[in-house]
């Protein structure tokens, strides 16, 4: 500002410096920053994550389990799904973006307790810091943002990327013994494009076979089939006039002509006493036959009754 010239930057200088790309340093930089907010907080929420009651999504997402509770209660305010996502949730699209960033539940694409697992983590607390986090039971590693765990579905431990190479030949979990897929292993907050294609084929095969993330069936859609289902077979059967679609016709109560017997009617109550049923009741028969004749006289002096009124 002495008026030398050399202080004051010129407009070729500004416009240079701000159209430099960013440095392989601030990228990691950054994504650190994105995961650490990802490992520490409830996307939907944005409350600190507890990891006593942690769960995920097939994409690898972490959430308080009082977070989905709240948002698959009837009548919660979801919030709609942002407009540039909305195309992409329908597909089940991702991207790498969606780490560390604030969602609405309807975001999530959280649809039942089916779709998320509870996750199950050793926890450990660290000298240097009173925080309290996970530690694979394998290798002893600290898990965290500076490092890559996996937890394995359905029973929900949480491991280390390394341990995956030492469980993986025995197909069991090292902490229940429940036998799992390769496929089912899944990466906590991945960032790579890869796996996070992997997640999405997996889910598609999943779906095929009519299950969610957790492994457990998809029961809203196995409804919806059978219902639909039976409705179909009905309308094969009988259309609206009360014909067959076979040519076949029915009657008024829409069964076939010869084919289905009609409804046998229902017997008339009299207003005398059924004798022989009454007698039929007792296993005594000399009481049984003198049962039936003292109902039959009063049946009787009934009807004599009845005739000497109407006269």
């Amino acid at each position: 500002m002495g008026n030398d010239g050399g202080s004051i930057p010129t407009r070729r200088e500004l416009v240079k410096n701000a159209a430099r790309l960013p440095t392989v340093s601030e990228l990691k930089a950054t994504a650190l920053e994105a995961q650490t907010h990802a490992w520490q907080n409830d996307p939907v929420s944005s409350d600190p994550i507890d990891l006593d009651n942690a769960v995920s999504d097939w994409r690898g997402r972490l959430y308080n389990y009082e977070t989905v509770l709240q948002g698959l209660m009837p009548g919660a305010s979801n919030g709609e799904p942002h407009e540039e996502k909305k195309e992409k949730e329908a597909n089940d699209e991702l991207s790498l973006s969606d780490t560390g960033r604030d969602l609405t539940f309807a975001d999530t694409g959280i649809k039942s307790i089916r779709d998320i697992v509870r996750l199950k983590g050793k926890p450990y607390k660290s000298a240097s810091s009173s925080e309290t986090r996970w530690q694979c039971p394998v290798t002893f590693k600290e898990l965290g943002p500076g490092s890559k765990a996996v937890y394995v579905v359905p029973c929900g431990h949480v491991f280390s990327e390394l341990a995956v190479e030492t469980i993986l030949p025995d197909k069991l979990c090292p902490e229940c013994s429940t036998s799992f897929e390769p496929t089912n292993i899944i990466p906590i907050l991945p960032t790579d494009k890869a796996e996070l294609a992997k997640l999405r084929l997996r889910m598609e095969a999943l779906r095929a076979e009519g299950l969610r993330h957790s492994l457990k069936k998809d029961k809203s859609s196995g409804d919806k089939k059978s219902k639909k289902n039976k409705r179909k077979a009905g309308a094969d059967e009988v259309d609206g006039d009360g014909k067959k679609k076979n040519g076949e016709h029915g009657s008024a109560d829409g069964s076939a002509d010869g084919l289905v017997p009609p409804p046998k009617k229902k017997k008339e109550k009299t207003n005398g006493l059924d004798s022989n049923g009454i007698a039929s009741r007792i296993n005594n028969p000399m009481t049984a036959s003198l049962t039936a004749k003292v109902l039959a006289e009063q049946e009787k002096l009934q009807r004599q009754r009845k005739l000497a009124e109407s006269r």
